[in-house]
């Protein structure tokens, strides 16, 4: 396998339930030491480690197939996933699939929302986190730049995206069929994230009573909450308020659990069993699971909002269709690059013999000249040494080959330069 060959493992919605996801879930703190780790592992020459809400995914340029197997290895090593079965979730991709699937992924047809924009800044942000890393150098930065410029091509020429409705919009959706009169509902939003603050816009837009913000970092709580007229909140503060809200959304980093069962079942007691709607937006989840169990708590997570959004599929297969013709044109362009970058080391080769050659007999000229030779004559030697020198080779192997290796010989000859095939056949 060529050095330059690429490969990808990942792990999506598609092919496994958040319960799963959250365990491979890296937050961008902890992807450059991940981006090391992988690269050790796997004898990877480049890498790149792309994490979302809805996947993640391993980049690899390795000189061999068994990466994929040490990429494999290594998900199932990582301390959260020991003891689950992984493998089973996991696609693995080489050659053509791999710029196929990162042009999809970035350009918004390979998300749970079809369209949706968030997905090419998370892979701008894994990029950079790799370059910093010094895990990018070669093919794979290629096409990484690629794939920015896919994504930018299929949303400008393309109605992908036009119509897509982001986790925050559809949230905010909900709670408005959930209350009827937003009006009278007080939110809280957990995070000041880029999800946190699309959460904002949606909600802000339905003139709600109150619109709080909380973080663990106060100053960071009340710059989001200053450009939507909200109020800041300490994260600490939430467990005794959480009972005044009744729409909760949170996105955080947290790798633990913020708000549990008993939390929830204090707050709809003190509530009277008013009604809360919560949105987990985050992976690995903000919310303990089994607050859905408790009454009057309505919780949604990615995958559950995945599935009550209309993403309109049938009114888009159109511009469907152009996105991948899209991809598919630029993804043959990529394994034509991919291609030719083979024959590199041998064009370097040919180069570094011909150079010789044209030392030696600069050489030989520069001494035919210093002891007073005709320069037109030392001219006329070294235009026939580098003539002999270049041609020696071809005319050896035609000379000593014969049957159908002279026959295979000759027409690489002819095409090589260029070259009428005698009409008699000789040579």
């Amino acid at each position: 396998m060529s050095q330059t060959a690429l490969f990808a493992l990942g792990l999506n919605y598609r092919t496994a339930p958040i319960e799963i996801r959250e365990r491979v879930a890296f937050p961008a703190a902890a992807q450059r030491d991940a981006v090391d780790s992988l690269r050790r592992a796997t004898f990877a020459d480049e890498a790149t480690l792309v994490s979302t809400c809805n996947r993640t995914e391993l980049y690899l340029r390795a000189p061999h197939v068994d990466a994929l197997d040490r990429a494999a290895n290594w998900v199932a090593e990582l301390p959260r996933v020991r003891g689950l079965d992984i493998r089973p979730h996991l696609y693995r991709l080489k050659d053509a699939e791999v710029p196929r699937h990162a042009f999809r992924m970035a350009s918004g047809l390979d998300s749970m929302i079809l369209g949706e924009p968030q997905v090419l800044g998370q892979v701008k942000l894994a990029v950079k986190i790799a370059s910093d890393a010094n895990a990018l150098s070669g093919p794979l930065d290629r096409l990484f730049q690629e794939t920015f410029q896919v994504a930018k091509t299929v949303r400008s020429q393309t109605a992908i995206g036009t119509t897509s409705v982001s986790m925050a919009a559809a949230s905010a959706k909900l709670a408005s069929q959930l209350f009827g009169d937003m009006r009278q509902v007080r939110v809280l939003l957990i995070g000041t994230g880029e999800m946190i603050q699309l959460a904002a816009t949606h909600f802000a837009a339905f003139n709600p009573k109150t619109i709080v913000v909380a973080n663990r970092t106060l100053a960071n709580a009340a710059a989001i909450a200053a450009q939507f007229n909200a109020t800041p909140m300490a994260l600490d503060e939430v467990p005794s308020c959480i009972h005044e809200f009744d729409v909760v959304i949170t996105s955080t980093a947290s790798t633990l659990p913020i708000i549990g069962k008993g939390m929830i079942e204090r707050a709809i007691k003190r509530r009277r069993h008013k009604p809360m709607f919560l949105v987990d937006l985050a992976v690995p989840r903000d919310i303990e699971p089994e607050v859905h169990e408790v009454e009057d708590a309505y919780l949604h997570t990615l995958d559950s909002l995945g599935r009550i959004i209309d993403q309109n599929i049938g009114t888009r297969q159109a511009a469907i269709a152009e996105a991948d013709a899209i991809i598919e044109t630029y993804t043959d362009a990529f394994m034509r690059w991919m291609d030719a970058r083979k024959s590199v080391p041998l064009i370097q080769q040919l180069r570094s013999k011909a150079d010789d050659y044209r030392l030696a007999e600069l050489e030989r000229a520069q001494k035919m000249l210093a002891r007073g030779d005709d320069p037109v004559k030392v001219l006329e030697y070294l235009s026939h040494g580098l003539t002999n020198k270049l041609l020696h080779h071809p005319l050896k192997s035609l000379r000593d080959s014969s049957g159908e290796q002279r026959e295979r010989v000759s027409d690489i000859v002819q095409d090589m330069f260029h070259l009428e095939k005698p009409h008699d056949g000789s040579l």
